[in-house]
Order: structure tokens, then sequence, then C-alpha cells
């Protein structure tokens, strides 16, 4: 599992590491019944604090991606968020295309953002929208 942490990122460092563990799973790269290395190593690797990758694995727990055995582990048991994460998501967009037509993006160039992201989160080709 490679991730990084970027200093100058606004968010805390915990979701980063949630986040970055998203894509990875989202991409395929860590399959359901795969397993996240041990939080140590983690905190060891990426040089924070192993409360701090503790709380992103809880946090990933949360929302269904993970199950934490004590002891054990993690281990990936969705690529499918739960119903209340979905909801919450749904206000993220919101506020992201809402910033962006603020910013003075168009809605072709909104849709051609979309579509490069989603693109490099599936490392697929970009398809071109209407």
């Amino acid at each position: 599992m490679y991730i990084t942490i970027d200093e100058r990122d606004r968010r805390p460092v915990y979701q980063q590491i949630v986040d970055e563990i998203k894509v990875l799973i989202a991409r395929g790269e860590l399959q359901e019944g795969s397993s996240l290395p041990p939080v140590r190593q983690v905190a060891s690797d990426l040089g924070v604090n192993l409360n701090t990758i503790a709380f992103a694995y809880r946090q990933l727990q949360q929302q269904g991606l993970i199950k934490i055995k004590h002891g054990s582990g993690a281990t990936v048991v969705s690529r499918k968020l739960t119903k209340k994460a979905d909801e919450a998501l749904q206000g993220q967009l919101r506020s992201a295309l809402t910033d962006l037509l603020l910013a003075g993006l168009s809605r072709t160039e909104i849709i051609a953002l979309v579509m490069s992201t989603l693109a490099h989160l599936s490392r697929r080709e970009v398809v071109k929208a209407d």
C-alpha cells in the first residue's frame, strides 16, 4: 500500500490518509479481503503519530470500508460506503460544485474536470462529455 502525505494540503493528516486509502479501494488496488498494514508500520513509514493512523482506520471502519480486529489488524470488507456516508457525500459534492461555479468555471469546464478526475481515479481514459 503506497500513500503519501502532502504538508501543503489543508486537510488534516488523518483525512489525507483516509482519502488515499479510499482511492486505493475504489481503484481495486485494495480488494475485499486485503489486509491493511499495521498501524505502527504506516505511522513509521509516513512519520506520523500512530494515533493519527488509528483514527484514520476507525474513520474507514465507520464508513463500512474496513473491519478492525484488535490483534489481527484491519481488512477491507467492502468497496461501497454505507448509506449514511452516501448522504454526506452528496452534500460535499454540492459544496464542491458550488465552489467551482463561484470560481468562474463554466458547466462544460466543470464536467471536463469531473471526467478527468474520474479517469485519474479509475486509471482509465477520459471520456468526452457532451
